[in-house]
């Protein structure tokens, strides 16, 4: 599988777009991914996201669900 099997291209998503978007499905609707680094992520990130940084994000793809809408950050 490939980046492009689970990330569709768009062209970008301003704030308000996205929280509508998590507040519509959900924080189990979305697969919410911060790609920043440990330290980053742990100085403060959005509720229910989930730390994937970009170096890792080809090999942790499996690990993503292909069926919910996924924003990156």
């Amino acid at each position: 599988m490939s980046l492009f099997d689970y990330l569709k291209p768009v062209e970008t998503m301003a704030s308000p777009d996205v929280k509508r978007l998590l507040d519509e499905k959900g924080p189990d609707g979305v697969n919410l991914i911060d790609v920043r680094q440990p330290r980053e992520y742990e100085s403060g990130h959005l509720a229910g996201a989930e730390l994937i940084p970009v170096a890792e994000l080809q090999d942790r793809l499996r690990d993503l669900d292909k069926s919910k809408p996924t924003v990156a950050y």
